[in-house]
């Protein structure tokens, strides 16, 4: 009788049930439906967001899904959110930062994208994934360290001072749970019962109550991270890929169409019929979101995910991908900061997943090229717009993998992992230290030098010029790394 937990047997599928079963419980949840009792386990963090107040819309078939998410705001008209967003695009300077946080799904290993290439316990240890010595760029702070080939547009931004590298970043007793660990970063707290994320509960303090677009989920749905409990704040798809559906109307009669509906919603959000008033809001804050979007609303003779650039009108050329939204999201948030919408914490998260429990390299090494190329195309779009300086990309995945492959040519579940932050006013070095293969924690795996609630304090601190106590439990606990020039 096998093993499950030995990593020398074989697995026949990429991705671990956990993975797949916890995409599924996600998104019942997100969309309001209690996954039945086999598929639930108690144990498991309800994700933040689920159960506030919300108000949703549902477009199209060329619309994606538009949310305005927010509680307590039974006052909130229309025209509040209208004048709410040109209000803060008004007083929004032109040095403003944006934080944009991209999470990297099932777990990235850490030990191929910044690999010890050439150590011989490495390669032991990974007889057939062991990155090859001198097959990529070195880690300028620690040449015993190699970027992965496929991460080579990472590599020379970091050569160029724009890239910071956390190579062991996680926390203390690491829950390899893909649900529990997923949600810890998300809350910005190892605490299962939080239902705010960390960036919601900074929208809470800091933000607009009349600025849906101050916190922006480029998911098609609400991302956790900018969930906030009071606040609104928007999730769309991406901005050229918005647009409201009536059946059999189009044209200018569309537009008188949906102009109405939002008029009336906003005469109507206050009925004593709780479902007159539910659909009345979601009509006027819908409105609101969709003459926003309405600059990037375009024919769609010209697929965003086969030329975002022209879509978006950059002059940088993203990576086309059918498979994955990211280069088209990255480059609609690029001509959204552009036109002045007043963005302030952006969330979003890869269509590829990196839950490689078998034959990984093919896998990983197509991720993680396009995360990476397509990151680069941002910053270089960024640049080309003279809006870089205002741009910081934490990117993240909720843990590392296990140093040893297992039998299938892939890894398992492991705990420290690699993160970075990228931008021109990111202080471009190593924070912290590698954790090495020497040492690792009863499990097997590496060991964290860096706790992600540290940084969580630092980019509040640093980044917005905030106190992060009232945001992050116990932030005094945590050293703050310097993370700018």
């Amino acid at each position: 009788m096998t093993d499950p937990f030995d990593p020398r047997t074989p697995r026949p599928v990429t991705h671990c049930d956990g993975f797949t079963r916890s995409q599924a419980i996600r998104r019942a949840l997100a969309s309001g439906v209690r996954p039945v009792a086999r598929e639930w386990d108690s144990r498991m963090p309800i994700p933040a967001g689920v159960g506030i107040d919300r108000r949703r819309f549902i477009a199209g078939a060329v619309g994606g899904l538009a949310l305005v998410y927010g509680a307590e705001r039974a006052g909130l008209t229309d025209g509040m959110l209208g004048d709410g967003i040109a209000r803060a695009a008004t007083l929004q300077r032109s040095d403003s930062p944006i934080l944009v946080s991209l999470f990297l799904q099932g777990g990235l290993d850490s030990l191929s994208l910044l690999a010890p290439a050439g150590d011989p316990l490495y390669e032991k240890l990974r007889p057939t994934l062991a990155v090859a010595s001198g097959s990529g760029v070195q880690l300028r702070e620690d040449t015993s360290l190699t970027w992965h080939p496929a991460a080579a547009s990472i590599a020379n931004l970091h050569n160029a001072g724009k890239v910071l590298v956390f190579p062991g970043i996680g926390y203390a007793d690491e829950d390899m749970s893909h649900f529990t660990s997923r949600h810890y970063w998300e809350v910005g707290t190892t605490d299962a019962e939080l239902t705010t994320g960390w960036m919601g509960r900074y929208l809470d303090l800091t933000g607009d109550a009349a600025n849906p677009f101050q916190g922006l989920s480029l998911d098609g749905q609400m991302n956790p991270t900018i969930a906030t409990s009071k606040n609104p704040v928007a999730a769309i798809d991406q901005p050229n890929n918005f647009a409201v559906w009536v059946n059999g109307v189009w044209g200018d009669v569309q537009e008188w169409t949906l102009e109405s509906a939002s008029s009336l919603g906003d005469s109507q959000r206050h009925s004593a019929d709780a479902a007159i008033k539910q659909v009345a809001g979601a009509a006027s804050e819908v409105g609101v979101v969709r003459r926003t979007l309405k600059p990037w609303s375009k024919d769609q003779t010209t697929s965003s995910t086969e030329n975002p650039a022209a879509v978006y009108g950059s002059s940088v050329t993203y990576p086309a991908s059918t498979t994955d939204d990211l280069p088209a999201r990255l480059a609609g948030l690029a001509s959204m900061i552009s036109a002045g919408v007043p963005l302030k914490c952006v969330a979003l998260t890869t269509d590829v997943q990196f839950d490689t429990h078998s034959s990984q390299a093919a896998t990983f090494n197509t991720g993680v090229q396009l995360v990476s190329d397509s990151l680069a195309a941002f910053q270089a779009d960024l640049e080309a717009r003279g809006i870089a300086d205002r741009v910081l990309v934490h990117v993240w995945s909720e843990f590392g993998r296990r140093p040893q492959e297992n039998g299938s040519h892939g890894t398992d579940h492991g705990a420290a992992g690699v993160s970075l932050l990228i931008g021109t006013r990111a202080s471009g070095q190593m924070v912290g230290i590698w954790p090495g293969l020497e040492r690792l924690d009863v499990n097997g795996n590496q060991i964290a030098n860096v706790d992600f609630r540290a940084v969580y304090c630092s980019m509040i601190e640093q980044w917005f010029g905030d106190d992060s106590a009232a945001v992050i439990p116990g932030a005094s606990r945590f050293v703050r790394p310097q993370l700018l020039k």
